[in-house]
């Protein structure tokens, strides 16, 4: 299926996997929905990064890394180098959890580790007044679940982002830089099931019960399935829309 408005001849959107779990899930098969093709690259399992983007559209998903952790994760300065290539072209991006983080720590903002309240399992991600006039997040509402997986926040904004949502553990959920590049905390690509396969220590240890999140992500499965797939949607126009 081709969404009206995209051209199925615009350039294949990269998508920067962080680790072997950590596919695009969902996100994944709306853009191709949207008659997107999508470039998976894997760094994590050594598959070296592209020099340049020639204008392909980005998407850095998540991992359990902070954006500068480059001992651990030796192929980020490479993503960050992508990420600012897009930021100075225009390209659009979208980072999700860490590719958020490393989104703001690129433009010039702050992310910290271990730090405020974790988030698990489905949250009401509140809207900002600023979300009404953004091309990806208006008119979705004053609140849309999405599930959440971090302990590391984002606690500075980069200079003249327009910051987007926000929910009480965690301020910085969704935010743009520029024209083209966004980010958000929370995980739009992952889906209730996903739960039932998390780890049971981390969980417990933070005061959370892995049934109740399950439960709870799939009571709201059907209004994050409808707000993220046209925020996906969006998002594909907008790389349709490059020169």
């Amino acid at each position: 299926m081709n969404i009206k408005g995209v051209d199925p001849g615009v350039a294949p959107v990269l998508v920067v996997q962080n680790t072997k779990s950590g596919g695009p899930g969902r996100v994944g098969d709306w853009l191709r929905e949207a008659g997107l093709a999508l470039e998976g690259l894997r760094p994590y399992e050594g598959e070296a990064l592209p020099e340049t983007l020639n204008g392909r559209p980005l998407v850095v998903l998540g991992g359990g890394f902070l954006p500068d952790d480059d001992e651990r994760a030796p192929w980020l300065p490479a993503t960050r180098r992508l990420v600012a290539q897009a930021l100075d072209g225009g390209t659009p991006v979208l980072g999700i959890c860490l590719g958020g983080q490393l989104l703001a720590h690129v433009a010039g903002g702050r992310v910290r580790g271990n730090h405020g309240r974790p988030e698990y399992g489905s949250t009401r991600i509140r809207l900002r007044p600023e979300a009404a006039e953004d091309p990806l997040l208006h008119g979705l509402g004053a609140t849309v679940p999405a599930i959440e997986r971090h302990v590391d926040q984002i606690t500075e904004l980069p200079p003249g982002a327009a910051w987007l949502a926000s929910t009480e553990a965690c301020p910085h959920q969704a935010f743009r830089v520029g024209e083209r590049a966004w980010g958000v905390q929370f995980h739009p690509e992952a889906e209730a099931g996903r739960i039932a396969g998390w780890d049971d220590e981390p969980l417990a240890r933070n005061g959370f019960d892995r049934d109740r999140l399950h439960a709870a992500a799939v009571a709201e499965g059907g209004a994050a399935v409808a707000a993220w797939s046209e925020v996906t949607r969006r998002f594909a126009r907008v790389c349709a829309t490059m020169p």
